[in-house]
């Protein structure tokens, strides 16, 4: 299964849209881009396996793969990237702002219940990452 996420970069932030087979699914906030900086950096434009994660903080949340020069990249609930990300991935209902969105979990919980299932049927999951500008053929 693959999902993308298509982003927008903003000098304080980066919005995106995660799509699954070519449906808008939800939004996604982020750092802005900073050279892959740990915790100050969104990741790098690429593919990575997505696999399961809980933790007592964010319960069930998804771990992001192989990401150059970092580790434990997540994707879990936030609705404030500058205050609450360090270089992870939290998905949104709606963007309200740069890096700024509502109803987070609500929009984390979609994602996984469509991820889980697949990965329940052993299915790999990837998360294809790239450029708004490169959207259009």
């Amino acid at each position: 299964m693959e999902l993308e996420l298509i982003r927008t970069y903003l000098p304080a932030a980066t919005n995106g849209k995660i799509l699954y087979q070519d449906r808008l699914m939800m939004y996604s906030i982020e750092l802005p881009w900073k050279n892959n900086h740990t915790r100050v950096s969104c990741i790098p434009e690429g593919t990575y396996e997505l696999v399961k994660r809980w933790s007592p903080k964010f319960n069930r949340h998804l771990q992001v793969l192989n990401v150059p020069k970092r580790n434990f990249i997540l994707i879990h609930p936030a609705n404030d990237a500058l205050k609450e990300l360090k270089g992870c991935i939290a998905p949104v209902s709606i963007i309200t702002g740069a890096g700024m969105g509502l109803r987070s979990r609500m929009a984390l919980e979609t994602l996984t219940s469509l991820v889980y299932g697949a990965l329940d049927r052993h299915e790999q999951v990837f998360l294809i990452i790239k450029s708004e500008k490169y959207e259009s053929a």
